[in-house]
C-alpha cells in the first residue's frame, strides 16, 4: 500500500537493500547519487524507481568519488541526500567523506560490506570495513556508524541515520553487510506520521540579516551545542564552505587557533551527545559470566550458540552494537569488571575486538571469533569460545551430561 506521497506502508516481504531504500524515502531523502557495485546495487536500483514517485531525484554518477561529492552538494541545496556502496567504492569515498565532516554536511552513506581486500568477493559477505569506517579519512574527527542485523533493522536504522545526520549536521554511516542486504524478510513500514523524523536546524527569515549569516556560528537550542543552523544555497544568505580550516563565515583561516576550533567542533558535537547517539541491545547481562559482544549479521548468528551455551548451564549475556561508532566504551568497561570473559564474533581477522580490548584494559579475558570474508561464522566456533571464556571444556561438558 502507498500513501499519497508515494511512500509504502504496511507489511512487506522485502530485500534488505530495498528496505534500506524505503527507510531513506520515509526519512525524507529526495536525492540519491551513486554508482553500481555489488552487493549494494539493489539500493540504487530501488531508489532509481522510487525517488521519481516521491518527488525526488536519482542520478547515476561516473564513479564513487563523484557520488559522495554530489550528495554533499545536494545537501547544501537543502535536500536530504544519500549514497550507497561496498568496499572498493567505500575506499574511493573516503576523501569526500572527510570533506563532508569538515563542512558539517548532513547526509547518509550506506556500506553493504563484502569480502576484501581490493575487489575481493563481490557477492559474498564480509565485515572488514569497520575500522575504515572510523579511521578511513585523514585528520582528527568523530563519526557516527550504525550496524543492522535484519531487513527490518536496516529500514529502521536508515531512518535513524538520517535523523542523526540532520540533528548533528554530519555524515552518518550505515555499516550493513551482504547477508543483511541480500536477505529477504518481512518488513513493517508504519505510516510516516507515526515515526519521528528530524530535520536540520534552520535559520528562519528575520532571524539574521542575510549578509551577516555565519554558517558555523554555534547555537545552543534544546541542549544541542556546537550545532549551527543551516540555510540552503540560493536562499539569499551569504554562504561559503571549504574543506580548508575556516572561520565562522566558512572562509579559510590558516592558523593553528582556527584549526583547533574546527577540529574540536566536529569532535565535541559527537562526544557531547554520546548518550543520545549510542544505542545497544542487551540480553541476560545481569548475572552473566560471559558476554558475547557483536554486530551486524555476526550478532544475529551468535544467538543460536548463545542459547546452546545457556542450555549447558553457562550464564551468557548478549550485547549487540547497534551504534558501532562512537563505541560504547563505558558499557564495555562496566561489564569487564563483572564477567569471566568477553567473546567478540566478527567476519574479519580482528577489528572491533581491538576496541573491546582497549576498553577492557586487562580486567577480563577477551576472545575473538574470526574468519575472513565469504561466509558467516560457524556456530561451533562461537560456542567453543564461550566455553573457553567460562573456563569449561567441551569434553568436561559432555562428561557432566552423562
Amino acid at each position: 500500500m502507498k500513501n499519497g506521497k508515494g511512500q509504502l506502508t504496511g507489511e512487506h516481504f522485502l530485500l534488505g537493500d530495498h528496505a534500506c531504500a524505503e527507510g531513506a524515502i520515509l526519512a525524507g531523502c529526495r536525492f540519491f547519487a551513486g554508482y553500481p557495485i555489488t552487493p549494494a546495487t539493489e539500493i540504487a536500483e530501488r531508489m532509481s524507481v522510487r525517488l521519481p514517485q516521491s518527488d525526488g531525484v536519482y542520478v547515476q554518477m561516473e564513479d564513487e568519488l563523484a557520488s559522495m561529492n554530489a550528495i554533499l552538494g545536494g545537501s547544501w541545496a537543502g535536500v536530504k541526500s544519500m549514497t550507497a556502496t561496498s568496499g572498493p567504492g567505500f575506499s574511493l569515498m573516503m576523501e569526500n567523506l572527510g570533506l563532508g565532516i569538515m563542512l558539517e554536511t548532513p547526509c547518509v552513506l550506506v556500506n553493504v560490506q563484502r569480502g576484501g581486500p581490493s575487489t575481493g568477493l563481490p557477492t559474498l559477505v564480509g565485515q572488514q570495513d569497520m575500522m575504515q569506517a572510523r579511521w578511513g579519512s585523514h585528520g582528527d574527527y568523530e563519526i557516527i556508524a550504525l550496524s543492522p542485523t535484519s531487513p527490518q533493522d536496516l529500514f529502521d536504522l536508515t531512518i535513524r541515520a538520517f535523523n542523526l545526520s540532520e540533528k548533528y549536521r554530519t555524515p552518518v554511516l550505515v555499516m550493513t553487510d551482504a547477508e543483511v542486504g541480500h536477505m529477504t524478510e518481512k518488513v513493517v513500514i508504519p505510516p510516516v506520521e507515526e515515526i519521528e523524523i528530524i530535520d536540520r536546524p534552520q535559520v528562519h527569515k528575520g532571524d539574521v540579516e542575510p549578509d551577516h549569516f555565519r554558517v558555523y556560528r554555534d547555537s545552543v537550542n534544546g541542549g544541542n551545542g556546537y550545532i549551527s543552523p543551516m540555510v540552503s544555497a540560493g536562499e539569499g544568505y551569504r554562504i561559503h564552505v571549504t574543506g580548508l580550516t575556516h572561520d565562522e563565515r566558512g572562509y579559510p583561516a590558516m592558523n593553528a587557533q582556527a584549526n583547533e576550533w574546527n577540529v574540536r567542533r566536529i569532535i565535541d558535537k559527537i562526544q557531547a551527545h554520546k548518550d543520545d547517539i549510542i544505542e545497544v541491545e542487551e540480553q541476560n547481562l545481569k548475572d552473566a559470566e560471559v558476554v558475547v559482544v557483536s554486530y551486524g549479521i555476526s550478532a544475529r548468528t551468535s544467538l543460536w550458540p548463545i542459547q546452546m551455551a545457556r542450555d549447558e548451564g553457562i550464564r551468557v549475556g548478549y550485547l549487540r552494537l547497534i551504534t558501532v561508532w562512537p563505541f560504547p566504551e563505558e558499557r564495555i568497561r562496566s561489564l569487564a569488571k563483572k564477567v569471566k570473559g568477553i567473546v567478540v564474533p566478527e567476519i574479519n581477522m580482528g577489528q572491533m575486538i581491538r576496541e573491546v580490548e582497549r576498553c577492557v584494559a586487562g580486567q577480563t579475558q577477551v576472545l575473538g571469533v574470526h574468519r575472513p570474508g565469504g561466509d558467516v561464522l560457524e556456530p561451533d566456533q562461537v560456542l567453543n569460545a564461550i566455553r573457553k571464556a567460562a573456563g569449561r571444556s567441551k569434553r568436561a561438558k559432555k562428561k557432566g551430561k552423562e
